[in-house]
């Protein structure tokens, strides 16, 4: 099954997909590797913050990797890359 989620990107991330927000149709259970390899073939320039970048699903922070996540339609996706500052 799949669902609708909504995608919002972040300063760097924003500027590399050349997008700041959309609408994405996703497996319900996907793990946050899937989920970032489906934004990476949507945006391919993603691929410069790959190393430094967080996902957060529902405001809650989730490393790339093998974790299942259980998406529902409507859920809310952050991309947020590295935070510049000093």
């Amino acid at each position: 099954m799949t669902c609708e989620v909504s995608v919002l990107y972040f300063a760097k991330s924003s500027e590399l997909a050349g997008v700041r927000s959309e609408t994405l149709t996703v497996s319900q259970e996907i793990t946050s590797q899937q989920l970032w390899d489906q934004l990476v073939h949507s945006h391919p320039s993603l691929c410069a913050i790959r190393d430094q970048v967080v996902l957060a699903v529902r405001q809650e922070y989730v490393p790339i990797g093998n974790e299942l996540l259980t998406l529902n339609t409507g859920d809310e996706i952050a991309v947020i890359p590295p935070i510049s500052g000093g």
